[in-house]
C-alpha cells in the first residue's frame, strides 16, 4: 500500500520523548500535517492529569502554535476513568461477571485502550504516525512498522538529547521535577513515591482513590496490594514508625502489630 497522500500525525503525550519530536521533525524535514492528544479524565469534571500538567499542556500548545503553526488536536473517550470502573462486567470470567470493572488488572489494562488507544486510533485512521520512542529505548522498536514512524530514532536523538531540546524550547514538563514519568494520578503502575507525593499534595484525589478502592472488585496493583495498604503505611511514615526509603520494609509488616521503630 503506498503512503501517498496520507497525513503525517504526531501522537502527543506532551512528555520530553513525544514534544522532542517537534525538533527531530524539523531537523529531518519531514512533513506534519497534525498533532492529536488524548485527553483521559478521572471523573466527569477531574482531568487525569495533576494541576501543574493541565496548566503546562495549554502552555505548550500554544508554543506549537505559534512556531508550528498547528492546533494541537484534544480528542477523548466517552468513558472517564471513574464511569468505566463502574461499568458491570459481562464478560467469559465468572470471578467477574456481574460486578463492576474495578482497577485495570495487569492482563487486560483496560484504562489503556479503552481511554487512550481507540478514540486516538479513532482520530487519526489511515495516516503515518509519528511515535515519541527515543534512539535508546530499542526495547521499544518492535512498535515501529512503515505507518509508525519514530524521528527520534531516524534522527539518533536520545532521551537525554530530548530533555535537553525541551528544555532550550521551554516544553519540558513540569512533572519532571517530581517524577521520572508522567501519567494519570491514579495510575496504578505508578510508583510508591509518586502516590506518597500524590497523598500529601492532593489529598482529595486520594480520598477518591479509597473510595475506588473499597468498590473495586481487583486490588489496586497486580502483586495485590491494595489503595488501603498503602494507605496504612503511609500512616505509619507519618507517625515515624516507618521510614520511607527503608530497605528493611516487607508488607508483611502490616499484617499485626507493628510495635517497634524501624528507625
Amino acid at each position: 500500500m503506498s503512503n501517498q497522500g496520507l497525513e503525517h500525525v504526531l501522537s502527543l503525550s506532551h512528555g520530553k520523548d513525544s514534544l522532542a519530536c517537534l525538533g527531530a521533525i524539523e531537523e529531518l524535514g519531514w512533513p506534519l500535517d497534525r498533532i492529536i492528544h488524548v485527553e483521559v479524565w478521572a471523573t466527569d469534571t477531574i482531568p487525569a492529569d495533576p494541576p501543574p500538567m493541565v496548566e503546562f499542556k495549554t502552555k505548550a500548545d500554544a508554543i506549537i502554535k505559534g512556531r508550528w503553526g498547528i492546533e494541537v488536536e484534544h480528542v477523548r473517550s466517552p468513558y472517564s476513568f471513574e464511569s468505566r470502573f463502574y461499568t458491570i462486567c459481562n464478560g467469559k470470567n465468572e470471578k467477574y461477571r456481574g460486578k463492576i470493572t474495578g482497577f485495570p488488572g495487569i492482563i487486560r489494562k483496560w484504562c489503556n485502550s479503552t481511554l487512550k488507544i481507540v478514540p486516538l486510533d479513532k482520530a487519526k485512521r489511515g495516516c503515518i504516525s509519528y511515535l515519541g520512542i527515543a534512539a535508546d529505548e530499542p526495547n521499544r522498536f518492535h512498535n515501529i512498522t512503515e505507518a509508525k514512524k519514530s524521528p527520534l530514532i531516524e534522527a539518533g536523538w536520545t532521551e537525554a538529547h530530548c530533555w535537553e531540546w525541551c528544555e532550550a524550547n521551554s516544553l519540558l514538563s513540569p512533572i519532571y521535577t517530581t517524577a521520572t514519568r508522567g501519567g494519570c494520578w491514579f495510575c496504578p503502575y505508578q510508583s510508591i513515591q509518586q502516590l506518597r507525593l500524590l497523598r500529601k499534595t492532593y489529598p482529595e484525589y486520594w480520598t477518591l482513590m479509597l473510595m475506588w478502592d473499597n468498590d473495586s472488585p481487583r486490588t489496586f496493583t497486580s502483586d495485590g496490594h491494595t489503595v488501603h495498604d498503602f494507605e496504612r503505611r503511609f500512616q505509619l511514615e507519618d507517625e515515624h514508625l516507618l521510614r520511607p526509603d527503608d530497605p528493611a520494609f516487607r508488607w508483611a509488616m502490616l499484617d499485626g502489630e507493628l510495635n517497634y521503630m524501624i528507625f
